[in-house]
């Protein structure tokens, strides 16, 4: 899932940030308006985490473009507002969602999770495929009823591949949807990833290297 944070209060993006790094999303975070309409311009994210009340270029004004691109990405809108009122008015701006500051973290992450799956509405909510099941929700992954101990990048990777179904995924697409922004596109960690996630699955391989084009899960 890959989900972008723009929020004004640094420590705040900062620590939701890095949560949602840990369980496994790839995550980029800007602090200003016009830091989040080059990251959108760019990226195509899952889910934006927008504060309403932005510096430089308002939060709505970034709601309202997101919205009329018509794309996949939905919109989860931050604000210390929570009058009826504003929450009505940030929705008819095009926002898929509204929460207020203070939130509890655990809220947040579900909220994502509910999200992310109507980006993708015709994938249920744990995958299956290959003899592996995976709960993105819950963060948990089997294969053949056997649990599988996965960093967050494997179980991104696995989450990627799963979602692609027989499509082969290219190594860029799994670093565009499985890492941030700061990931070097001339090392090596995509390769080093998906190997070492081909260990945890154990025998026999479903995760299939296609020579100059990327990889495949066997069905």
């Amino acid at each position: 899932m890959r989900v972008l944070v723009a929020e004004d209060e640094r420590m705040l993006a900062d620590s939701v940030t890095e949560g949602l790094r840990h369980l496994g999303m790839a995550v980029d975070v800007c602090y200003d308006g016009d830091a989040a309409l080059e990251r959108v311009a760019v990226h195509r994210y899952d889910v934006v985490l927008l504060d309403r009340d932005l510096p430089r270029v308002h939060g709505d004004e970034i709601c309202r473009r997101i919205a009329g691109d018509g794309g996949e990405t939905r919109v989860l809108m931050l604000t210390a507002a929570a009058g009826i009122r504003d929450r009505v008015e940030g929705l008819g701006l095009g926002a898929d969602d509204y929460l207020t500051k203070p939130f509890a973290f655990a809220e947040l992450v579900a909220r994502v999770h509910a999200l992310a799956r109507r980006a993708r509405p015709s994938l249920p909510p744990v995958l299956h495929g290959a003899g592996v099941e995976l709960d993105p929700a819950k963060r948990f992954a089997s294969r053949d009823g056997r649990p599988l101990s996965l960093s967050p990048k494997e179980f991104a990777v696995l989450e990627v591949l799963l979602r692609a179904e027989e499509r082969v995924v290219s190594p860029e697409e799994l670093l565009e949807k499985a890492w941030d922004e700061h990931a070097d596109p001339f090392t090596n960690t995509v390769r080093m990833t998906v190997m070492t996630l081909r260990k945890k699955l154990g025998p026999p391989p479903i995760v299939h290297t296609v020579p100059g084009a990327g990889y495949r899960l066997a069905t």
